[in-house]
């Protein structure tokens, strides 16, 4: 009998894509993504309309699903012919989500890309998904659609709570084949951002991070962390932050078992991290960043083509292309769904790691 920790072992990973904004490249590189597998096992969360549009954008003659489908329930989409594309409309799309401009903002495709996340959240919470891949959003149509949400990652926080419990601290990481990041906080202004780094944001973001490891194969990451200020303040002379917060917050994950280090210089931490064998083999497993910028300009300047935006500390797997909406690019079926492919395989290595860690 296989060991449980061999992936033959493993099930199939069945996925929720969301279609993203109806506006943007979202469900363009969805249809072109679903054309290049041999049979997902996955249902689009989306609009049918919107999906068979997008198909018509991408599809070659010849190529590809012959065409799109809506269906009433997700185990429907198991058993549909390989070349039929399952749509799953949730509850609270729009109804003229068509009329839509595509490359601009507007306040239906808001409101249909919370719909999809809400809807796939609550597939995921059923126990009909595995994980959820996501396409990309517009937070300024979100904000005109009224949610309170900057972005995917607090509005997956808030739906993925159960029933009566505060939401679980989440962590944005950012990942490729090189480099991997997590942020201590996110979507806020900078000189926000730099008030909410405090030993206890910093100690969890460290848990979460290790906690989160053995899903992508290292059950005892090396965890370096960057410090807040240049020189990862040059001992208190450009900033005490790496003295009074995230130092003593290192120590204490330490003292937990956890393999943290640093506070390093940000200015080179990611080059030491970078991945790159036989060349370069890192020093480290991830870098935990204090801010979005910080820990997102490197992983992005290796390519957006391969990076994967990874939510951490959710009851489930949920992973996101590491670009945005592409409003220039949409409507022209050139969007390059690479970055989508990226994010499912990581999604399916992150599922069965959980599974072979049980």
């Amino acid at each position: 009998m296989p060991h449980p920790s061999d992936p033959a072992a493993l099930p199939d990973v069945r996925l929720a894509v969301t279609m993203g904004d109806p506006c943007g490249i979202g469900p363009e590189i969805v249809a072109r993504w679903w054309m290049g597998e041999a049979r997902p096992q996955a249902v689009v969360v989306g609009d049918a309309a919107v999906m068979a549009r997008a198909l018509l954008w991408v599809r070659s003659e010849g190529q590809g699903p012959t065409g799109v489908r809506r269906i009433d329930s997700v185990e429907e989409a198991w058993c549909l012919p390989p070349d039929v594309l399952p749509v799953w409309q949730p509850a609270g799309l729009p109804s003229d989500l068509l009329a839509a401009p595509v490359g601009q903002v507007d306040v239906r495709a808001g409101v249909a890309a919370a719909a999809c996340i809400r809807g796939a959240v609550r597939l995921a919470q059923r126990g009909q998904v595995d994980a959820i891949v996501t396409a990309p959003l517009h937070k300024e149509a979100l904000a005109l659609a009224g949610e309170p949400y900057p972005g995917h990652t607090e509005l997956l926080q808030a739906e993925g709570a159960p029933p009566g419990q505060p939401p679980a601290p989440v962590r944005m990481m950012l990942a490729n084949d090189q480099l991997k990041t997590v942020l201590v906080t996110i979507h806020v202004g900078l000189r926000q951002a730099i008030e909410q780094v405090t030993l206890p944001a910093v100690l969890e973001t460290l848990r979460i991070t290790h906690a989160a490891a053995a899903s992508w194969g290292v059950p005892a990451p090396r965890i370096a962390v960057a410090g807040l200020n240049p020189h990862a303040g040059e001992g208190g002379l450009f900033g005490d932050e790496e003295i009074t917060i995230i130092g003593p917050a290192i120590e204490a994950a330490r003292a937990e078992g956890i393999d943290a280090r640093g506070p390093y210089a940000p200015d080179t931490v990611f080059m030491r991290a970078r991945h790159d064998p036989p060349r370069h083999p890192g020093e480290f497993d991830v870098v935990v960043a204090m801010y979005h910028d910080q820990g997102l300009i490197p992983v992005k300047y290796l390519g957006l083509d391969q990076g994967v935006n990874v939510t951490l500390g959710l009851p489930f797997v949920r992973t996101s292309p590491d670009h945005g909406t592409a409003f220039d690019l949409a409507g022209t079926g050139r969007a390059d769904p690479a970055s989508l492919g990226h994010a499912a395989a990581i999604a399916r290595q992150m599922v069965r790691g959980r599974l072979a860690a049980r």
